[in-house]
């Protein structure tokens, strides 16, 4: 496990691309059953399956892009049609034996599973807002916009992985400066943000670009850019509560992009009404 910050964005992209990246051990698990009677193997089920662990998702879309050949002109950004491009065989032998997040941090310090569980949760959360603003939007493709919000946060993920030590420093350098912009305490840190890294990993793993433009916050006037970014400040904020205060924002932030009011995106959500006073100022 690395325990001090790397000299420099190459050092970092080499860590992660020479390492095998670790799935959910629910991820893993469903796998080894599907492998079992492959022939009987819905792709659906397993794009679902894959859909809902971060780190598989990134794997198999690396996986795939050298498979598109000059014949294909476009990237394949679905992970339905990346396992009906790679097949089943071929996919279960490329990811037998996978490690897990769970196992790879086995003897760690228990915060740093905590840490990385609770941002794949806040992904998975944030691909499910994503998703549901997509379609309300009639957005041509809904599951780019769900890639691109499970993704956002890869970089987290990964670190928390291959050096907790330093995942738990910018923790706890936020908690000692709850005014502390985050990617301030990431570059406190490492020397650079996330966001940084996860550019950079993304031309190396020669990801679809149009899920780079997605991820990139320099392309945010675009309306699907703000239906992502939106979607993981929201999954962000609420992950300790509905009591955050910069939600009011989100839910106007929101509403602007859907055309709808803060309160009926707050009721979309599920939350129970406001009190009548905060419903008039909005």
């Amino acid at each position: 496990m690395l325990d001090h910050p790397l000299p420099d964005i190459e050092s970092w992209v080499l860590l992660f691309s020479n390492n095998s990246l670790p799935v959910l051990r629910v991820t893993k698990r469903r796998l080894d059953e599907m492998r079992q009677d492959v022939d009987r193997v819905d792709a659906r089920e397993l794009a679902r399956i894959i859909l809902q662990d971060p780190i598989m998702t990134v794997r198999m879309l690396a996986f795939i892009q050298p498979m598109r050949g000059r014949s294909l002109q476009h990237d394949i950004t679905t992970i339905a049609s990346a396992v009906m491009m790679a097949g089943m065989n071929p996919f279960f032998r490329r990811f037998n034996d996978l490690p897990t997040v769970e196992g790879m941090l086995k003897g760690q310090d228990p915060h740093a599973l905590l840490g990385v569980l609770q941002v794949i949760r806040r992904a998975q959360r944030a691909a499910d807002y994503a998703q549901e603003w997509a379609i309300w939007r009639n957005d041509i493709n809904m599951e780019e916009v769900r890639i691109a919000a499970l993704l956002h946060d890869l970089t987290e993920m990964l670190i928390w992985c291959f050096a907790p030590k330093l995942g738990l420093e910018i923790r706890a350098l936020q908690q000692a400066n709850p005014t502390m912009r985050s990617a301030d305490a990431q570059t406190a840190t490492l020397g650079l943000t996330f966001e940084d890294i996860q550019l950079e990993l993304c031309k190396v793993w020669h990801l679809p670009e149009l899920l780079q433009n997605l991820i990139d916050a320099s392309n945010a006037s675009q309306p699907r850019v703000r239906n992502v970014a939106l979607a993981v400040r929201l999954a962000r904020h609420s992950s300790n509560g509905w009591h955050d205060p910069a939600l009011p924002d989100d839910f106007k932030d929101i509403g602007h992009l859907l055309n709808i009011r803060p309160e009926v995106v707050r009721q979309r959500i599920g939350l129970d009404p406001m009190p009548a006073r905060e419903a008039e100022e909005d």
